[in-house]
């Protein structure tokens, strides 16, 4: 028998929600009645140090790590590390990208140059065959808080996916905490409701 495999990467800096997120759309997998494996990175999460995590859904799913060039779906959270793991995404593949900038200590500090967004943008749309480019924070900041702007991405994400909205709404609640059930759930929603689309 065939087996298809989904795969997934995730990828932010410590305090945005990346593994949160990832939980999400593994258990979401397994409510639609996929095998699904999940594998994370988050060395100094805490400090804003690069978070990572690849999900892969499928018949049947050996190994939790997508191989380089195969991912189907890249959530990036942050412009940067849109660009650093970019080479994971499938040509054509979809992005869903976070405008937002965390700018690192070596480009306060240091030489480095945080790249401008019409290079990141220009990168990203040369790869992926969609872009989904929004800005999560300024949607979750105006539904009531900031922390929920991985709903967002992931609302955003959900309109790709033959995946039904009460499975993400459910999965969603069962994960945050209960004051914070209703707001994840309008960002989720707006994520769906906006064309994001990126044209080039």
């Amino acid at each position: 028998m065939e087996t298809t495999t989904t795969n997934f990467l995730l990828a932010g800096v410590g305090g945005q929600g990346t593994l949160l997120a990832s939980d999400i759309v593994a258990e979401v997998g397994l409510h639609t009645g996929l095998d699904v494996k999940k594998s994370e990175v988050h060395g100094m999460s805490q400090r804003g140090g690069a978070v990572t995590s690849h999900v892969r859904w499928g018949t049947r799913v050996a190994s939790p790590l997508c191989e380089m060039g195969k991912v189907d779906f890249f959530i990036a959270q942050e412009m940067l590390e849109a660009l650093r793991w970019l080479a994971y995404l499938k040509p054509g593949g979809t992005i869903v990208l976070n405008k937002q900038r965390w700018v690192p200590i070596s480009t306060t500090y240091g030489q480095d140059i945080y790249p401008a967004e019409e290079h990141v943008m220009a990168t990203v749309s040369g790869r992926a065959g969609k872009v989904l480019a929004l800005d999560a924070i300024a949607i979750s900041e105006e539904l009531g808080n900031r922390r929920a702007a991985n709903s967002v991405l992931l609302g955003a994400l959900s309109t790709h996916l033959d995946t039904a909205v009460e499975e993400w709404l459910a999965v969603i609640e069962k994960n945050v905490p209960q004051k914070h059930k209703e707001v994840n759930r309008q960002c989720f929603l707006a994520g769906r409701e906006g064309d994001w689309s990126y044209k080039k």
